[in-house]
């Protein structure tokens, strides 16, 4: 409701809204994005683990086909839903102008590309081996369902829609799972700890359709990201590691499957 002087709900541009405010506008955030998300795969899981046989001869499968035999349609599917996945990041940036903020008060912006790249890819380097090993070590004790990366035709756009997927995925999740998430709950009062399990639990519970491995993998990552991020104050070199971690599972699955005996396919 509009107030005296341009006010919103009794906050001025520029400042801080209420707790009220602030929590429950990080539901709705959460529940247009990831906290949907980790509901859906909580439900998928609950599925996969409920179904005849082990989880490792069941497939989850993360960039598919949106209308096989008809490659234009698919492209425009693809490109849909890669533009509309983000469309929560807009979101935040708007919650963040009402408070004078910015996302580069999250530390997503171009103000330090070198630094960003060089950190971000190091920590690719990291944990891109490590969890390789991981995965292939839970699907093998049955803790994990096989999954494929890619499952789209061989068309002249696969690689640059793999790439994008890449990008649109790392953007949403350490945008809103890191920074936006532990801003919001500082501003409410959390303890550094607990914001801690929040972001990582978060993180792992919608990876959770790809089985235990897939959750607690990522509920590690996401407590590495939340330290580095507590460090640098900067979203970007996250975005970038999960950018390039991400390009490698896509491309890489796309150009290796079938062709080596160590990577499983479906």
């Amino acid at each position: 409701m509009q107030g005296e002087a341009g006010t919103v709900d009794g906050a001025a541009s520029g400042e801080v809204p209420s707790r009220r405010v602030l929590r429950d506008e990080t539901l709705l955030v959460l529940g247009v994005s990831l906290g949907a998300s980790a509901v859906s795969a909580v439900i998928s899981f609950v599925g996969s683990v409920t179904k005849p046989g082990g989880l490792k001869d069941q497939a989850a499968t993360l960039n598919a086909s949106a209308a096989p035999g008809r490659p234009w349609l698919d492209l425009a599917w693809q490109l849909f839903g890669i533009t509309t996945a983000l469309i929560p990041v807009a979101l935040v940036a708007h919650f963040l102008l009402r408070e004078g903020q910015s996302l580069k008060t999250l530390g997503f912006d171009r103000t330090c590309p070198w630094p960003d790249l060089g950190r971000g890819a190091a920590i690719a380097a990291v944990i891109g081996s490590t969890g390789i090993a991981f995965y292939l070590a839970a699907r093998g004790l049955g803790f994990n369902l096989t999954v494929v990366p890619e499952a789209l035709p061989d068309v002249w756009w696969k690689y640059p829609v793999l790439i994008l997927s890449a990008l649109q995925n790392s953007i949403l999740e350490e945008v809103i799972v890191v920074g936006y998430l532990l801003r919001r709950l500082d501003q409410l009062g959390w303890s550094r700890g607990a914001a801690l399990a929040a972001s990582s639990v978060l993180r792992g519970s919608y990876h959770l359709y790809q089985g235990i491995g897939g959750f607690i993998g990522n509920m590690v990552m996401g407590v590495v990201f939340v330290y580095l991020y507590r460090r640098w104050g900067r979203v970007g070199p996250l975005v970038v590691a999960h950018s390039l971690l991400d390009i490698g599972a896509f491309v890489g699955y796309a150009l290796l499957a079938g062709k080596v005996d160590w990577l499983p396919t479906a």
